[in-house]
């Protein structure tokens, strides 16, 4: 295992981040007081901006240099692929991470997801908002959504066995995020459900852990735009088109 000081285990935990000023800070001092509470793992906490223009960026800056623990990765090209990616790529941890800026996944369920990758045998664990044992707060649109992107998935990859491909909540190996990460075409939201195909399709071992979440009123995806874009995403996966 890499180190980066006392032979722990250690974790990368980005933030992607685009306009986001008004939780940044809330949500890395909640972040950085669980790290405290759970000192098995040497943790580091990356905050992504990814071309944000209401000043997260530099609020980004000014927690890098308050805290020890974080770090501020800049780029100018919005996408929350291209921000994982980044972040990812450049990380020396044993384990990587990512979870959404909001903290719409209970914070709580972070060791046990880094466990299941540290510990566990996986390689790729991925929150799950549908999974039997979770337990969601969502509007009945997104969870009709939600669920159907699924069936979908399973009709293009039926070996994939998953419940939940979209959940911002995910821990990856590095041995998988050198052999699979570096091949995700995607660069915004479908870069998830890449990262989970190509996981698979290589051999690594995929798990989910089932979550409490509660949807954010205030989120930045747009459903219809995003599902289009996973179905492209799928096409081009399995057939090799480009829509």
């Amino acid at each position: 295992m890499t180190e980066r000081g006392g032979g722990r285990t250690t974790v990368d935990v980005v933030i992607p981040c685009y306009n986001e000023v008004s939780v940044l800070r809330e949500s890395v001092e909640r972040t950085l007081a669980l790290f405290e509470e759970h000192p098995g793992y040497n943790w580091r906490l990356v905050i992504a901006d990814n071309g944000s223009n209401d000043g997260t960026s530099e609020l980004a800056r000014q927690l890098d240099a308050e805290h020890a623990r974080v770090q501020a990765l800049v780029l100018t090209i919005k996408g929350r692929g291209i921000a994982l990616r980044e972040a990812w790529l450049g990380s020396k941890a044993d384990v990587v991470s990512y979870m959404d800026v909001d903290l719409s996944t209970d914070l709580t369920h972070l060791p046990e997801l880094v466990g299941m990758v540290a510990e566990g045998g996986y390689d790729v664990v991925s929150g799950s908002r549908l999974a039997r044992g979770s337990a969601t707060e969502r509007s009945l649109k997104r969870e009709v959504i939600s669920r159907s992107y699924v069936l979908i998935i399973r009709a293009f990859f039926p070996r994939l066995r998953i419940t939940d491909a979209q959940c911002g909540f995910k821990a990856v190996s590095r041995k998988a995020v050198d052999a699979v990460v570096q091949g995700i075409e995607d660069r915004a939201w479908f870069f998830d459900t890449e990262l989970l195909i190509r996981a698979q399709q290589q051999g690594f071992r995929v798990g989910e852990l089932p979550v409490r979440w509660v949807e954010d009123p205030d989120t930045k995806v747009h459903i219809i735009s995003t599902a289009l874009e996973d179905l492209r995403g799928l096409v081009r996966l399995r057939f090799g088109l480009r829509l």
